[in-house]
């Protein structure tokens, strides 16, 4: 019997605030254990929560990118669990009337529907080291959004597609730097395998915190394939909590999964029903930036790119943001902004280790350089050359120029001599290519830019070598 997969994803993610969900603690990556707690956060006695309107406003943005209806009134209620990192018993989050419903988002043509989008508090960090557990607080109380989708994955493959195009709008939203080596990004995955062209679910299983898109794929692949032998030999799956171990590439048992009702779900004392009014939905809607999609359908309309540019520009944000910035200093040639950037400029990136927020060549630089390729000052091969030296030293592509007379030759009169040298230093070849062999004006040309250090203006050479030929 063949199996298929039913796939449904949880999400969290951090919202990009300032300060935790309830009370007015910093958010911040990597500081010292407990630094950054309060009463609040660390659920003493007394305490009380106050919402955090940013974190709302976030939520709502995310929403609506992920087109969710957003509703007026919503609950936070108790989620009551007992773990080390949750110092109050319960977490804050939303259960029976969540933030936002019925989304859904487009993945390669396919659309993978979102059930719910609710806003909750994360828990603290337990660190384990040998027989011993840390715990560190200061994420407690951070604002996440958990965001469930409908079961409509059916691979491992598309289950990281959604993830990357999911991490990629809420980057554009502005809600979330969505990191998952930093934890902003955690995935739950909910799996089941049911006979192939049927209806029918099977057992779900959960596999908890993935933190990598390749670690997803692998995890899912990986329970299918220990679903798929149990099955094919009369065994049962166990409905169970599961955890992915990347350094085995198998899933592992963590408990029995719960069901909604152990977590004894009810609307939090301390906190008022969240009521929004539309106008705030509506002004939220009016401002939202540029999304993936929008800022991949401009670039093919008005720079006229391929469609494989314009996706890898848009997916990296930060990658369509230098080339937007760049054009904004020279915006004669947008396809040799593009090529030169994802080429060279990459190329340069990835052989010294380097990110793009490293790079010591910014936008207005390279700007200056794709200008003297597009006005014939740079040859490819040179310009190439000027690169790697503005990576070197991060100085502008003019001063290197400068400094290493490495402008193109472009005076024709100078070039028909050197031209006439190599002629006639290959009579052979010459009047082989003057008997009709056309492919040897490569070799001509080549020549020519050996005899200039590369400075001739190869249009320029071919353009002489014909004039040449029809005497």
């Amino acid at each position: 019997m063949e199996f298929e997969p039913v796939i449904g994803l949880e999400i969290h993610v951090q919202l990009d605030t300032k300060t935790k969900m309830f009370c007015s603690c910093p958010v911040e990556f990597g500081a010292e254990p407990n630094s950054l707690v309060c009463p609040v956060c660390l659920g003493l006695p007394g305490s009380l929560p106050v919402v955090n309107k940013r974190a709302v406003e976030y939520a709502i943005r995310a929403a609506l990118a992920l087109n969710c209806k957003v509703h007026t009134f919503s609950i936070f209620a108790r989620k009551n669990y007992f773990y080390p990192d949750l110092p109050k018993g319960y977490q804050i989050s939303q259960y029976e009337q969540p933030l936002a419903t019925d989304g859904w988002v487009e993945v390669n043509g396919r659309k993978i529907r979102i059930r719910r989008l609710h806003l909750e508090e994360d828990a603290g960090k337990s660190i384990h080291e040998g027989n011993k557990t840390y715990i560190d607080l200061n994420r407690a109380g951070t604002p996440l959004i958990e965001i469930v989708t409908e079961p409509d994955i059916d691979s491992p493959e598309l289950a990281r597609e959604f993830l990357e195009t999911l991490r990629n709008i809420l980057r554009y939203a502005g809600v979330s730097k969505a990191d998952m080596e930093k934890g902003q990004l955690r995935c739950d995955i909910n799996l089941s395998l049911r006979p192939k062209g049927t209806d029918q679910l099977g057992t779900k299983v959960e596999i908890k915190n993935v933190n990598s898109f390749r670690f997803v794929q692998k995890a899912i692949e990986s329970e299918i394939e220990r679903q798929v032998k149990i099955l094919s030999t009369g065994g049962k799956i166990v409905q169970e909590t599961r955890t992915f171990d990347p350094s085995t590439g198998l899933t592992h048992p963590m408990r029995t999964k719960e069901e909604a009702e152990d977590y004894r779900y009810f609307p939090d004392p301390d906190l008022l029903p969240l009521v929004i009014k539309e106008e705030w939905i509506e002004e939220i809607r009016t401002t939202m930036p540029e999304l993936p999609k929008q800022r991949y359908e401009r670039f093919i309309r008005d720079y006229a790119l391929s469609s494989y540019d314009a996706k890898v520009l848009t997916d990296l944000k930060e990658l369509g943001d230098f080339f937007e910035k760049a054009l904004s200093f020279y915006p004669e040639d947008p396809k040799l902004t593009s090529n030169w950037l994802l080429n060279d400029f990459l190329g340069q990136l990835r052989d010294r280790g380097l990110s793009l927020e490293d790079s010591p060549v910014d936008p207005e630089k390279f700007s200056r350089l794709i200008k003297l390729i597009k006005e014939g000052v740079l040859s490819s091969k040179l310009a190439k050359e000027v690169l790697s030296q503005m990576f070197e030293t991060g100085e502008d592509p003019d001063t290197i120029v400068e400094k290493k007379g490495l402008k193109q030759i472009t005076d024709e009169g100078a070039l028909r001599a050197v031209v006439q040298e190599v002629l006639n230093a290959h009579p052979k070849e010459y009047e082989r290519l003057k008997a009709g062999e056309t492919k040897l004006i490569g070799f001509f040309v080549g020549q020519v830019m050996k005899a200039t250090k590369g400075k001739a203006n190869p249009q320029l050479v071919n353009k002489i070598l014909n004039e040449v030929l029809s005497q």
